[in-house]
């Protein structure tokens, strides 16, 4: 199985293909499945702002579009290891409420690791509807 220190590295690897030339602030994902496998995702900003798309959310809505939707753990790197955002959290609570949140920086420093339930407390999911 992959380390934490592994999916942080690939993490940051991905931050290469990041698309931020409005606030040049780079963030990799890389989602963990019960598989094995490594799925991850950047940033993609936009001129408009609000169709900017963040890396945990790429990393989550490529891997259900490749049918995989059973996940261990995320590691969100960037410079100073920010949180996921609340729109974030919550497409996470909808395929994995119990997932492991890794936030490192870009040097692989992990700065916290929490489950996403402890992230986003109450949350609302399926079971709500």
């Amino acid at each position: 199985m992959i380390t934490d220190q592994e999916l942080v590295q690939a993490a940051i690897d991905a931050t290469q293909y990041c698309y931020a030339p409005y606030s040049n602030f780079k963030v990799g994902a890389a989602l963990l499945t019960v598989a094995g496998e490594v799925i991850t995702g950047v940033n993609i900003e936009n001129a408009a702002y609000s169709p900017t798309n963040c890396a945990e959310r790429t990393a989550v809505f490529k891997a259900v579009s490749e049918g995989k939707r059973d996940y261990v753990k995320i590691a969100v790197v960037s410079k100073g290891a920010v949180s996921p955002c609340g729109v974030c959290r919550q497409v996470m609570t909808e395929f994995a409420p119990q997932i492991e949140v890794i936030m490192a920086d870009l040097e692989g420093n992990i700065r916290h690791t929490l489950r996403l339930d402890q992230l986003l407390v109450d949350s609302f999911g399926p079971e709500n509807l």
